[in-house]
């Protein structure tokens, strides 16, 4: 069982690198093209015409590379996650429901991998560097034990 977060967490962040190099090397087929006039139509080609999906591309390939490294997953896994969650938000709003299977899966991976780092996160929330998130084996009773004050947070007052 300890090694499903570990793979949820290399498929999601193969899936987010492929996703995010497939904008400058094309090897997906292209996307369905969108009706004429309609508001998604409207916000991928401002997307586009910015440069401003160019910038979150780029940011899904490090997000991608840090999901895949252990050392640095809880910091992949907030930079996917913001990503993600805006790519469900565009399919809830834009493209009339979250339908799309790779969507939903993705999001099914990305709440794997934070249920299995909830306490690397509780880490970053409370003293983000130099704290418990950087000694090893600090997943556990240690980390975000209720045994300690709660204005201490999990570093213990660092």
């Amino acid at each position: 069982m300890k090694k499903i977060p570990s793979i949820a967490a290399i498929l999601l962040g193969l899936a987010f690198v492929a996703f995010g190099l497939n904008f400058w090397l094309h090897f997906l087929p292209p996307p369905p093209a969108l009706p004429e006039g309609s508001p998604a139509k409207a916000f991928i080609g401002a997307m586009y015409g910015s440069g401003y999906l160019a910038l979150i591309k780029g940011l899904e390939v490090v997000g991608g590379i840090l999901l895949i490294l252990p050392r640095t997953r809880v910091w992949g896994l907030i930079l996917v996650g913001a990503i993600l969650f805006n790519i469900a938000a565009v399919h809830q709003f834009l493209f009339g429901g979250l339908k799309d299977p790779t969507v939903i899966g993705l999001i099914v991976l990305a709440l794997i991998v934070t249920w299995s780092r909830l306490c690397a996160l509780c880490c970053v929330n409370t003293c983000c560097v130099g704290g418990c998130c950087s000694k090893e084996g600090s997943e556990g009773s240690s980390c975000c034990s209720s045994e300690k004050p709660a204005s201490s947070g999990c570093c213990g007052g660092k």
